[in-house]
């Protein structure tokens, strides 16, 4: 399991909500995916895609949501990552809206092949990086 936890500011966008002014549901999933191609970019200089043939999918998610959002807050997103075995990887999150807990959550992504849609082991940069991070 990783150590480090990785935190990215977002601010909540007009798209991110619904009919009521609140963050929609999915808008969450969106700071988890953002959230997750910046902690990607800042260990291997890029994000999306990998290099290669390699692609991470997500197979698995859930979000608890606490507290409403709106429109122009500025939200923390930590993410603390945790190898869960040679080919996936499990984001976990928590967002932050000030001192308020508004949401919780993870997705976990598997490393597969692009061309033959089958898992395989994530790159080892990746691994080494996180296991340092």
């Amino acid at each position: 399991m990783m150590k480090k936890s990785f935190t990215f500011k977002d601010r909540v966008r007009i798209y991110d909500t619904d009919a009521q002014g609140v963050v929609h549901y999915a808008g969450y999933y969106r700071f988890f995916t953002d959230g997750t191609e910046n902690l990607l970019k800042s260990l291997l200089g890029k994000g999306y895609p990998l290099k290669g043939n390699t692609w991470l999918v997500v197979v698995e998610s859930k979000a608890k949501y606490m507290r409403p959002s709106r429109m122009g807050d500025l939200l923390s997103v930590r993410i603390d990552p945790e190898l869960i075995s040679e080919k996936a990887i499990r984001f976990n999150f928590n967002i932050y809206n000030g001192a308020k807990h508004i949401c919780t959550g993870y997705i976990i992504q598997v490393s597969i092949d692009k061309n033959r849609w089958v898992a395989v082991d994530l790159p080892r940069e990746i691994r080494r990086k996180l296991d340092r991070a």
